[in-house]
This record gives C-alpha cells, structure tokens and sequence, in this order.
C-alpha cells in the first residue's frame, strides 16, 4: 500500500507519550506508532457504527424477513 507524507499538529504531551513508546521499541517510530493509533481508532468507530445499526433491528421482524418464502424456496434448490 502507498503511503503519503503529511504534517500534523500534536499536544507537546502526547508527543511525549509516543516518543516513550518510540524509545521503549514498541514502535520502530513516531510514523509507525501514530499511523497504528489512527488504523486502530478507525476500526473501533465502525465496529461502533455496526454495533449501533445492529441494536436498531427487531429480532422478530428480523427472523420473519429471513423465512418469508424459505420453505417454498427449498423445494426449488437443486440437489447436490
């Protein structure tokens, strides 16, 4: 995957933090760790996001969608 250089304000602090993680060699770099806490944030946002449109779903109305029509369906599946 290509990469792309960009520039980025960061608190005096934080900084800090990732550069322990640095000279600890939890991560190679600064590059390294920030671009792994952007991926990992990213990822927890989505799960979130799938999370909340899953818990808008009716089970019941859910489950009566899935079998509407199955078992006529069945009898029309080929064989194998």
């Amino acid at each position: 995957m290509s990469q792309t250089k960009v520039a980025v304000t960061i608190e005096a602090g934080l900084l800090a933090r990732v550069d322990a993680l640095v000279q600890r060699k939890v991560f190679s770099n600064r590059s390294r760790a920030i671009q792994e806490a952007v991926q990992e944030k990213l990822e927890r946002m989505e799960r979130s996001r799938l999370a909340e449109e899953c818990a808008k779903l009716e089970p019941a109305f859910e489950r009566a969608m899935a079998d509407e029509g199955l078992s006529e369906d069945v009898a029309e599946w080929p064989k194998y």
